[in-house]
């Protein structure tokens, strides 16, 4: 007979993927969905990115504290000094470049970054201090931006460009991605973007990120683990494809038919929802004002297809209120800056390396391991193994 299908003594039954399952307590900051608000820290994540360089909120989140001058200063010459990638990493990153030509920089910042963590001796971080532990998530965090750049303009057979110490975080990255000084506007509007992304609760990939970090393992192999679950289009892939939604509308006239369409199809409306906020996304609020100071065709077509898309989705679906999420303005602002398509993902990455990063150095200070148990629904065990 088979015997009976049993569950471990101490497991508990969670929401299907572990929707408002508390796993950890953390001090790093808080997404509150139902009142359309996040924090790092003690402070509003909209707020910082309103009136503190990306610099600083590194700092906070690393650290625990704003720096005043002169640790931004500090701060500031010491993460730039570490843009610089070791030269067997730099001469590896074009055939990196080549094999990963059709799926793109981040898909190659995986094997860049094990290489990096590889060459600069990252250890297992049950094996260091919270010092050492500091020091390598700095070097890794201040290069993931130069490995990016420089894997996409490679792959468009570009020569990379060096990082220059001298420009703050977002212009230095702008710089290198398109080989000249950027404007300072837009230099502060991705800037902008890049704070308001750093961290955002418990994501899937800040989750994966703690996973590994709680088996003890190194600080490269959980980025390359978070980097594998930010790479899914339901997690940060998304800004370019919002943005594909824009140009297949193309004109305003097109609005109601294309969108009345997919909503009757069951399709998703990429940029519209998120898992969490039942208000307007805050990041969306922001990015929103950001994009009407630059104005446009697009930022007018953006606007109309945001209300329409609301107001048809509470026609065809009463009770089911979504609004635009970070993804859908991102797009817009990241256009309007000059960063190609293809780059908006690995742009998130470069600023959500530092969330992951704070997390990571946050549960290297537990040693206990995150290892939860599954229901076996297969069938009846134990069966008798058939003969061949």
């Amino acid at each position: 007979m088979p015997s009976t299908i049993t569950q471990p003594d101490d497991a508990v039954d969670v929401p299907h993927g572990l929707k408002g399952v508390i796993v950890t307590e953390t001090s790093l900051g808080d997404v509150r969905g139902r009142e359309g608000f996040y924090h790092y820290r003690q402070y509003s994540a909209v707020e910082l990115a309103s009136s503190r360089t990306f610099e600083d909120v590194w700092h906070l989140m690393f650290d625990g504290v704003l720096p005043d001058a002169a640790r931004r200063a500090a701060f500031t010459e010491r993460t730039a000094a570490l843009r610089r990638l070791p030269p067997d990493v730099a001469e590896a990153l074009p055939a990196i470049a080549r094999a990963g030509r059709a799926s793109g920089p981040l898909e190659g910042l995986r094997t860049a970054l094990s290489l990096l963590g590889a060459r600069a001796g990252f250890r297992p971080l049950y094996d260091l201090d919270a010092e050492q532990r500091r020091t390598d998530a700095l070097s890794a965090c201040a290069a993931v931006p130069t490995l990016l750049c420089a894997l996409h303009r490679l792959g468009r057979g570009l020569e990379p460009v060096a990082p220059r110490d001298d420009l703050p975080h977002a212009a230095n990255y702008l710089y290198m991605l398109t080989g000249e000084e950027p404007d300072p506007a837009r230099a502060r509007a991705v800037e902008r973007y890049l704070v308001s992304t750093v961290d955002h609760g418990f994501n899937a990939s800040t989750f994966t990120a703690r996973v590994i970090a709680s088996t003890g393992a190194d600080l490269a192999a959980c980025l390359v683990g978070a980097i594998g679950a930010l790479s899914g289009p339901l997690h940060g892939g998304a800004p370019s494809r919002a943005l594909d939604t824009l140009d297949a509308i193309g004109t305003p006239e097109r609005i109601d038919p294309w969108i009345r369409e997919r909503v009757l199809a069951g399709e998703r409306i990429m940029g519209f929802g998120h898992p969490v906020y039942r208000t307007e996304d805050p990041r969306s609020r922001m990015l929103r004002e950001i994009a009407r100071g630059f104005g446009g065709p697009l930022v007018d077509l953006a606007a109309q297809v945001e209300e329409r898309v609301e107001k048809i989705l509470a026609e065809l679906k009463p009770g089911r209120e979504l609004h635009t999420n970070v993804e859908f303005y991102a797009g817009v602002v990241m256009e309007q800056c000059g960063l190609p398509r293809e780059m908006f993902t690995p742009t998130f990455a470069a600023a959500r390396v530092v969330g992951w990063s704070a997390n990571i150095l946050e549960q290297a200070a537990d040693s206990k391991i995150i290892r939860p148990s599954a229901r076996y629904v297969g069938p009846p065990p134990a069966q008798p193994v058939p003969t061949p």
